[in-house]
């Protein structure tokens, strides 16, 4: 049977969770059921691709068979706080060697039977208000297993953190969820990666929650390497309290289509929120991807920064609302998208928006488009680089750009490198 015709488990692995999350799924199946399927005239899904998104083939995913290789294949940063690896939502590797006292690192099952409170709190509380209120639906229905990071007053993780989703399976769906609460004056940084084991055609439906108290610090980035056949959907929900600094960055490295909506919340005074973006789009890929910036509190700011490089017949959307609560003064929010267009056979859309109801504010949005320089290119030609080498090259100071927007020095390193493997070099 589809995905999308059956309904979540009442016995077996469901017993894992309590009976309260139980009865949640219950109803956001019926919620699922009863909510209609995206249509071409619905303002949220404007230019997406509908047909995408037909979920009549996937079917839930079986266990692993090989979750060991998984494992020994979830190696990218070396100096690590932890590591979880889940394999088709299953958890099968947990090192927790580094974290200080007092964290949580655990299952999402396990964090809901022993710390309800605390999760029920953070998880999916928030509308999702960018278009996949259905397709959240669901994840919430099937959720199998995720993280769930907890971080207490005033600790500061000085390590990164890091997690593994792997699918496995042709036509294989899985709900990936991590869930992050940081408490004031916490800090941490955590790598979520989303990959395939094999090049197979797959549905991942994946929710990230990130809650920041009061002066919290968050580096959060999605590493998104899905086989080039696979669908996605990713969707955050980021709340930040007084002085707390969220820096997200999504990194779109594979997929045949990528959904991904992002809604930031700057609930306390002088809250910031950094929202970035790399996306390399080849081939007949399709990026699509909606933003909120929702200004609540006086002096906050928000800034996103998108790159879009665009080759072959690949299209990218963009989607982004700046909004300016009536008691959000002295707002700043900055919006920017830009697209570097590699073939003339590829598609740019943008829709960068603002409502301000708010005095003294300052917010700019904008987006351009453009080709490789002729002139950069004629640089390096000239002193013996090949023309294929001097445009990877211009692609890759392209999104560096972004990556110098991270303060993690380390991290930024470490992500340059995952990039310059995707670009070739």
């Amino acid at each position: 049977m589809s995905i999308s015709t059956t309904p979540p488990p009442e016995n077996g692995t469901s017993n894992r969770w309590p009976a309260w999350f139980r009865k949640e799924q219950q109803e956001a199946w019926e919620l699922f059921q009863f909510l209609p399927q995206p249509k071409r005239n619905d303002e949220p899904w404007r230019f997406a691709n509908l047909k995408a998104i037909d979920l009549s083939e996937f079917h839930a995913a079986a266990p692993s068979q090989d979750a060991a290789a998984l494992v020994a294949r979830s190696s990218a940063h070396t100096d690590l706080a932890a590591k979880l690896v889940f394999a088709n939502e299953v958890l099968v590797h947990n090192d927790q060697v580094g974290l200080p006292a007092g964290v949580l690192l655990l299952p999402m099952e396990e964090a809901a039977k022993n710390h309800e409170e605390l999760f029920r709190k953070s998880f999916m509380t928030s509308d999702v208000r960018l278009g996949s209120k259905k397709f959240a639906a669901l994840h919430h229905a099937h959720l199998h297993s995720g993280a769930f990071v907890y971080v207490p007053q005033g600790v500061v993780i000085e390590k990164p953190i890091e997690i593994w989703h792997w699918v496995e399976g042709e036509n294989a769906t899985i709900f990936p969820h991590t869930l992050i609460v940081l408490a004031e004056g916490a800090s941490a940084t955590v790598i979520d990666h989303f990959v395939s084991s094999r090049d197979e055609r797959s549905l991942a439906i994946a929710v990230n929650d990130l809650t920041l108290g009061t002066n919290a610090k968050l580096h959060y980035v999605g590493v998104q390497e899905w086989s080039d056949k696979a669908t996605a959907f990713h969707i955050n929900t980021t709340e930040v309290e007084k002085e707390g600094v969220s820096t997200a960055l999504q990194m779109n490295l594979g997929g045949a289509y990528i959904r991904g909506e992002s809604d930031s919340h700057l609930l306390g005074e002088e809250s910031r929120s950094v929202m970035l973006s790399i996306n390399p789009a080849s081939g007949t890929r399709e990026i699509d991807q909606r933003t909120f910036q929702d200004h609540f509190a006086p002096r906050a700011t928000s800034d996103l920064l998108y790159h879009n490089a665009l080759a072959d017949s690949s299209r990218t959307i963009f989607a982004g609302l700046i909004k300016v609560e009536e008691a959000a003064h002295e707002t700043d929010a900055y919006q920017k998208v830009r697209n570097l267009m590699l073939s003339d056979e590829a598609e740019a859309n943008s829709m960068p928006g603002l409502e301000i109801l708010a005095d003294n504010v300052r917010c700019t949005h904008g987006a351009t488009s453009g080709e490789l320089n002729e002139d950069e290119l004629f640089y390096m030609m000239a002193r013996g680089i090949p023309p294929k080498q001097a445009a990877q090259l211009i692609v890759r100071g392209f999104f560096g750009t972004v990556l110098e927007r991270l303060e993690n020095e380390p991290l930024h390193e470490h992500l340059g490198e995952i990039l310059d493997r995707k670009l070739g070099f």
